[in-house]
């Protein structure tokens, strides 16, 4: 395990051991987290997306989280994946992958007393959901973003997790799949937020701060009691966790 200090951050590169396989994450923790974040990556896109690491850094700033960037794949699997997409493609294998990760976490003393939430795209929204439904008293929320949540409907009624969906107005056949999916899930607290104007992508001017300010809402709801000011210079101050 690396660990190196930037900015009064703590951020660890770890090797997480499952059965046969390693897979590779980075986990930075502010001081004081109540709650950490697992971004489920989908199809090629890794724990360095330029994208998602603004998704991080925005939800460690706002609202006081710490944040897991992790690779489900091993660097063999995704040079097959990227000529077949086999493994990006299923939902049921990224959420195996997803739940030893999180049983992971739990069973880590640097991690173990945070509570944790997937914040997942595309695929890896899928996936997220459906290691939530297995895990609900160890999945504090769920944010899926563009998911592909054509789940069972069976599936979709075990996810009592906190759940917002994001989609973007002109990805009709996104909307339409999520918004069968709201009615499906069992969690009492669910949203679905339609971004105007956007695409799946998301790549229309001002769609990502809208994305991250979202999502960091709806975390800060359900994964942390503290309460923080919502404006001024310095919000939060993060300082390195010297236990």
């Amino acid at each position: 395990m690396n660990t190196t200090v930037v900015n009064h951050v703590e951020e660890k590169i770890v090797s997480i051991e499952l059965d046969s396989i390693r897979l590779q994450a980075e986990i930075v923790l502010p001081q004081n987290s109540q709650g950490i974040v697992i971004f489920v990556h989908s199809s090629g896109i890794g724990r360095y997306s330029t994208r998602n690491r603004y998704l991080a850094h925005i939800l460690r700033q706002t609202a006081g989280l710490a944040t897991v960037q992790i690779d489900l794949l091993t660097p063999q699997e995704e040079a097959i994946d990227l000529r077949s997409r086999h493994c990006t493609s299923n939902v049921q294998f990224l959420s195996t992958r997803l739940t030893a990760a999180t049983n992971w976490l739990v069973n880590n003393p640097l991690t173990s007393d945070l509570k944790i939430g997937y914040f997942g795209e595309q695929t890896g929204g899928g996936a997220a959901l459906l290691a939530a439904g297995k895990n609900p008293t160890r999945v504090g929320a769920v944010v899926s973003c563009s998911g592909q949540t054509c789940l069972t409907p069976s599936t979709l009624s075990d996810v009592e997790t906190p759940t917002l969906l994001i989609v973007g107005e002109n990805d009709l056949p996104t909307v339409a799949s999520n918004e069968d999916t709201l009615k499906r899930i069992k969690a009492s607290d669910k949203e679905l937020k339609i971004i105007p104007n956007t695409s799946r992508q998301f790549k229309e001017t001002g769609a990502l701060e809208e994305i991250a300010r979202l999502a960091s809402h709806w975390f800060k709801l359900h994964l942390s009691t503290i309460i923080h000011r919502e404006s001024g210079a310095n919000l939060y101050q993060l300082t390195m966790n010297n236990n």
